[in-house]
């Protein structure tokens, strides 16, 4: 197969893995920086460019799509996806995995567990979004954001009501969370390939910071998952439907709530400390499913 990475980073660790898998299997591969692509739209004949050149002959991409360029990011996908080329994340799931409310309200009706979240914007009830959310110490978070950015621990009612009303006078759209205690500092990242996790750790931060992300200085360590919580890491992946992705959870005395859904997940920390050859999980998810899609295109043709 002809497969296309959609990266702004060729080396980047998650990037070189997938590269490396997919050449060891045989299969041609390029490095494509998606923020560099254009596209013409016209009747019938939907073109991605790169470089003065079409991309019109892959069989499948794998998109790895930055949260500052998932607009532009995602358009790229689409015209991809309008060409009928199997992609490891489509477009609308990438989308909506990154608008936290949305993502939110698709998991509590697929039946997972989320922490108990308020989301608010223009508001003069403050007090009763605080309660709803029950309680401080709660969490206030920006309604899209990544790596752990835009995140902050009000751990007082009057602590709360400065945060949130800080976001108003910016235009901020946030949200109000509960704050599990028995989680501080900790979380779970799973990688879910097809229906099964194919890697997990757990992430603990360094000090007080309630923030485990790696990103904010935070280490990992491997963890065993119990059936229950593999089960809610497979279901969550599959309610924003995302085949590949990273699902972050929070142990609570309730069972495991999820956090977010990572649509283009680092393998890296995973991958090193758990010695899962998760870059070939993939390449072997997008064999079985890329010729899958093209034998029921060439049935419907």
């Amino acid at each position: 197969m002809k497969i296309a990475i959609l990266s702004r980073g060729a080396a980047n660790y998650t990037t070189r893995r997938l590269k490396e898998e997919a050449l060891a299997r045989g299969h041609q591969v390029k490095v494509i920086n998606y923020s560099k692509c254009y596209m013409t739209i016209e009747k019938g004949n939907p073109v991605v460019y790169y470089k003065g050149k079409a991309l019109s002959d892959f069989d499948a991409i794998i998109p790895r799509i930055a949260q500052s360029y998932t607009k532009y990011g995602c358009a790229v996908v689409r015209q991809f996806e309008m060409r009928d080329v199997y992609t490891t994340g489509k477009s609308i799931a990438i989308n909506r995995s990154r608008d936290k409310l949305r993502a939110y309200q698709l998991l509590a009706k697929a039946g997972v567990g989320v922490p108990k979240t308020v989301f608010a914007r223009e508001t003069a009830d403050l007090e009763d979004v605080i309660e709803k959310a029950g309680g401080a110490p709660l969490i206030v978070k920006v309604a899209r954001g990544t790596h752990g950015n835009g995140v902050v621990l009000a751990e007082t009612v009057k602590a709360a009501k400065a945060v949130m009303q800080a976001f108003y006078v910016e235009g901020v759209t946030f949200l109000v969370q509960e704050f599990v205690k028995e989680s501080a500092g900790t979380d779970i990242r799973a990688l879910v390939v097809g229906s099964q996790v194919v890697a997990s750790i757990k992430r603990q931060s360094l000090d007080d910071d309630f923030r485990s992300n790696t990103h904010q200085g935070g280490i990992g360590k491997p963890v065993k998952l119990t059936p229950e919580e593999e089960r809610t890491a497979v279901k969550a992946a599959r309610a924003m439907g995302l085949p590949v992705c990273g699902v972050d959870m929070m142990r609570s005395e309730r069972g495991p709530l999820v956090l977010e859904v990572n649509s283009s997940a680092s393998i890296k920390t995973p991958e090193l400390l758990s010695s899962r050859n998760v870059a070939a999980k993939i390449i072997e998810y997008i064999e079985r499913n890329a010729k899958r899609q093209h034998r029921k295109d060439r049935v419907g043709a």
